[in-house]
This record gives C-alpha cells, structure tokens and sequence, in this order.
C-alpha cells in the first residue's frame, strides 16, 4: 500500500497541536488507500511544542519529530519535511489549522486522476483588510515578475507525487521557496478551492517584516526584472536626455535662448541619484542570495529526532 507523508512545520503551536492531530487523524481514518507518515518540525519553539511532539512520538507510530537547534523558519521546516520523507506523495500543510485537514481526500482524489501536484487555492481569508491587500499585492507582484507562471492565492498546502518532491528537494535554493519551486518543476498540476480557515489559537507567527522577506525571496529567486528595470529606465533617462539636449540646442539656434531652471537640474541630480543607489539594493539582494548560495551553510540544523516507527514495519 503507498504511503502518504503529511509534513507539518510547528513553532509555538503547543495551543494547537492536539486539537491539529485529533482532526488529522480522525480523517487518515477515512483514508483506506494509503498507509500515513506525520512528520512534526518544531522549528525552535519555546513553548511546550517539543513536550506534547514527544508525547505523540510515543504513542503513534506514524509520527516522526525533529527540533531543529533554533529557530531557521517555516521555509527551512518544509525542506526539512521534503529532506525526510519516505512516501510515495507528500502532503505539506501549516500546523495552526488555517489548513484544513479535512482537503486531504480530496488531494488523493485529484492525484489519483493522473495529477502530480495538488494544491489549494485560497478562496477565502479570515486575515483583516490590510493584510489581506498586501498577501494579494504580493501574489500578483511575484506572478506578473516571475519568468514562469506562479499561482496566485496559493500557499504551501497541497500534495506532491514523489517524482515531483523529489525534483523540489533538490532545487530549492538556501532561503527556500517551495511554492515557487513547486511550480517550476513541471509535472501535472491542477489547484483547487479551499477556504483557509482562522488560526485555531495562538498569534500569527508571520509578521509583516517575515511577509516581505519571503515575498522578497520568491521574487528575487524566479525573476530577473528587478535588475532588468535598471537598464530600461536608464534608456528611458538616456531618451529624455536626447531629447532635452536637442530642444535647448534648438531654442539655442533659433532664438538665442539658453534653457534656465537651477531646481529642475536639480530635481534631475536628486532623482538619478535616488536611483541609481535602489538598483545598486536591487544589485545587492542578488549578490546575497549568491552569497548564501556560495557559503553553503545548511538551511536547518537538528538538534533531536524521535520516532517509534521501524523501517520496513
């Protein structure tokens, strides 16, 4: 019988956990066709995360933890999932039941119709106004920049054959971006409707500044129109330039007159300048992202692993 993996990064969901694995496993009951495997990341939790992972390690079996020495984020957490997991399709979802566990029939259906990824499209929100604008101003940013197509309203939750996880895995970069990954890959892929669902309990681990940071990675990981936008609008400069010198030339000539105007030359001055050190920033966010490439350190660290699974069994 295939095994179904089912990846679930944790951090400071102690509030959360139990109810997460009672509605996981209440529907893995209703799955005849696959055998499952839950693989518990506690990315560095402070609370009692690691504490209630053990206790579950210990009575399930299909359970397997891994604490990583600090926290690396939930990024790091999936490729470590993608590094661990031995089924034949992977499921990854968010551990504070914004996921539903309840889509995972529905995964194994579309994958059974000859799809290698399955993944949730987001049709509802339960995150306020602004948030809401700003996850959408991103999705569109990184789609509409990005050299392949990445779905909108789409986050990590969904499911990959093994042929497709394995193909992830090895061409995630070092500050990991699986979504856009995923879509890279190829394969056969279909999205489907799911509403997210509110936090169970707890606060949102995401901040604003976590938000922009892994907007910033995918966009910087799957498009080159950041560094592009620099020789286009020197073009455009270059033109405008052209075309004031050849206007004063002609007022010049024809009437004598010299061009004046101290604060536009000014106003000029002040806007090249502005710009020229943004795409120097544009420059840099590349370079880092080879920086980090180059030194190879690894993604995550683990610092425990526990399981009472035994291969073959």
């Amino acid at each position: 019988m295939p095994t179904l993996s089912i990846g679930i990064p944790l951090y400071n969901e102690a509030a959360n956990l139990t109810e997460l694995l009672s509605r996981l496993n209440a529907v893995l009951e209703t799955i005849s066709t696959h055998t499952a495997e839950i693989i518990l990341v506690d990315d560095g939790s402070s609370d009692e995360t690691a504490k209630l992972c053990l206790a579950a390690a210990e009575r399930d079996q299909r359970i397997r933890y891994l604490r990583f020495s600090r926290n690396f984020g939930q990024q790091a957490a999936y490729s470590a999932v993608l590094d661990h997991a031995r089924g034949d399709v992977l499921v990854l979802m968010d551990g504070d039941l914004q996921d539903a566990p309840e889509a995972l029939p529905e995964f194994l259906a579309r994958h059974a119709e000859g799809y290698d990824v399955v993944y949730a499209v987001r049709t509802e929100r339960p995150e306020g106004l602004l948030k809401r604008f700003a996850y959408d101003a991103c999705y569109r940013m990184i789609g509409w920049a990005s050299e392949h197509r990445i779905p909108i309203q789409t986050g990590d939750f969904g499911l990959m054959s093994r042929r497709v996880f394995e193909r992830v895995r090895d061409a995630l970069d070092k500050r990991a971006y699986v979504r856009g990954v995923r879509s890279w890959v190829g394969y056969r892929q279909i999205g489907i409707p799911v509403a997210r669902g509110a936090r169970y309990a707890g606060t949102p681990k995401y901040s604003f500044g976590k938000l922009a940071n892994l907007a910033f990675d995918g966009l910087f990981a799957f498009s080159s129109v950041p560094i592009r936008m620099a020789w286009m609008l020197g073009g455009v400069t270059m033109g405008l330039t052209l075309l004031y010198t050849l206007y004063a030339a002609l007022k010049k000539l024809l009437f004598g007159l010299t061009p004046e105007g101290f604060t536009g030359t000014l106003a000029t001055m002040v806007f090249l300048g502005g710009t020229q050190l943004f795409f120097v920033g544009i420059v840099g966010e590349y370079v880092a992202r080879i920086h980090d490439e180059v030194r190879q350190r690894p993604r995550y660290i683990v610092d425990r692993e526990a399981s009472l699974r035994v291969d073959g069994a």
